[in-house]
């Protein structure tokens, strides 16, 4: 990925659970944030609820920062509760401040509401301005607190809260993957089009719904099943779990985002029944059919670049090896150089094998190439660490329009690829040779499941919202 200052942003990742038998859940929430850190590395929260207390009281923690470094023992075991929502954030609409820290938590006529957002809704501005005029008073810039809104103004007129959360999502477009916690209900939510991925665990008597199938396994979890596309699923104090596909609609018509196989996952993660890794490992092997070229090695650019190099390796016969040492416990937060040193902002995190790379010729695996400036200052590093040729090979098509539904893609113009030819490129990142993944390749990729390819193919499968919907308009 072309990772740093010049990346696609991530997706936000989710996390709720509901202990049965009443025993406290923050603990087990943490560790499953910390599973879905790569989801989101701006900021990261917890709230939790004791269903026993009528008071519906709520503890909550949240802040800027990593998982661990906005919990510590003393903050987690102050939330007691068995009924709980986590959340680690990147921001792709409001800005980055402590204010929009997730989940977000509502007190109301009803009781509370607590709310963790994965996605990005194209109307928001609309919505938002109808809320206000309506007397809302915002407390954040994100479009998450809009749906928070609309949910508590249902409940209202709604015999349930799972029937306000279908009345509310009624009314919006784009992409979410939500969890929701009422006073003694667990609701998960997934847009129609299914772009980000949810699941459903279980724990002894405890329920899960979260992100990622790798934040399940990471607290010993069963997965049970995904959450569907347009399905609200409730999980009651009696372990019944209520099924709503009232905003579905037609298979054929489902877009699951393409980068979550290609970048977004974890390796260990199964997105819709469609393993990650088995998924890059054939972008790979593809690669290598279509677009072969002699060398002595293949490289992958960690980490979503490593699968697709081992496939690539599997097809083409060519060695694969290890090319890079990566600083693991750096981040996307750490104090980025001055224009002048931007190549320390790489080397930072990564580093190049010298005795690997030395005199050899080399395949480098990517998963993109965004505004290609780290792709330049990767290759850079790999020449001057004395590799003979460097033919770089990328895991998905070219970038050439922006995404609305939780990526947080540059405009057009910031965009290598849509000013500039393949061959441009190469040349532009010093690559010896540069080929992309066909965008016809991307249904094997995903198993023949339907994806929303817009960033490559313009093909949006929801209409492009006409403001911005980047949260500037708040500020």
């Amino acid at each position: 990925m072309d990772f740093d200052m010049t990346s696609a942003g991530e997706a936000c990742g989710v996390f709720g659970m509901y202990d049965l038998s009443g025993g406290d859940v923050a603990q087990a929430i943490y560790y499953g944030l910390y599973a879905l850190q790569h989801r989101g590395q701006e900021s990261a929260g917890i709230a939790v609820t004791d269903t026993s207390n009528r008071a519906d009281k709520v503890f909550c923690h949240k802040d800027l920062g990593r998982v661990n470094e906005v919990f510590n023992a003393q903050n987690l075991s102050a939330l007691t509760g068995n009924l709980g929502v986590g959340h680690v954030r990147y921001s792709t609409a409001g800005a980055s401040t402590r204010e929009n820290s997730q989940p977000l938590v509502l007190a109301y006529i009803k009781g509370t509401l607590m709310l963790a957002h994965n996605g990005n809704l194209v109307n928001a501005p609309q919505l938002r301005r109808q809320l206000a005029m309506g007397g809302a008073i915002f407390q954040t810039t994100t479009d998450s607190e809009t749906i928070a809104y609309h949910i508590a103004r249902e409940r209202v007129k709604s015999r349930s809260v799972q029937e306000a959360t279908v009345r509310a999502l009624r009314k919006v477009k784009g992409s979410y993957s939500l969890v929701v916690a009422s006073p003694r209900k667990l609701i998960g939510a997934r847009d129609p089009w299914g772009f980000r991925p949810l699941v459903i665990g279980k724990l002894d008597n405890a329920y899960i719904i979260t992100s990622e199938t790798c934040a399940l396994e990471t607290i010993d979890a069963e997965f049970i099943r995904d959450v569907l596309p347009g399905e609200v699923v409730t999980v009651h104090h009696n372990g019944r779990i209520e099924s709503n596909m009232e905003l579905a609609l037609p298979a054929e018509e489902s877009a699951r985002c393409v980068f979550e196989y290609i970048y977004f996952c974890r390796p260990d993660t199964t997105f819709d029944g469609m393993s990650v890794t088995k998924s890059r490992i054939i972008a790979g092997k593809l690669l290598a059919q279509v677009h072969p070229v002699a060398a002595d090695m293949v490289v992958g650019v960690p980490e979503s670049g490593n699968m697709a190099a081992v496939g690539y390796s599997m097809a083409s016969g060519i060695p694969y090896g290890i090319a890079f040492t990566k600083n693991t416990y750096v981040g996307r937060t750490f104090i980025k150089p001055q224009q002048s040193s931007r190549m320390q902002s790489v080397k930072v995190k990564l580093n190049v094998l010298r005795d690997v790379v030395r005199g050899k010729r080399l395949i480098m695996i990517d998963d993109s190439i965004v505004r290609g400036t780290t792709s330049n200052k990767i290759v850079t590093m790999l020449k001057d660490a004395g590799a003979a040729e460097v033919h770089v090979r990328i895991s998905s098509p070219p970038f050439c329009h922006p995404c609305y539904f939780g990526i947080d893609i540059p405009d057009e113009e910031q965009l290598i690829a849509h000013n500039h030819s393949v061959e441009e490129i190469g040349r532009i990142i010093g690559a010896d040779s540069l080929a992309y993944l066909p965008l016809d390749a991307l249904s094997e990729m995903s198993g023949g499941r339907r994806i929303c390819t817009a960033c490559f193919s313009g093909d949006y499968p929801i209409a492009p919202p006409t403001e911005n919907i980047r949260g500037d308009y708040l500020r």
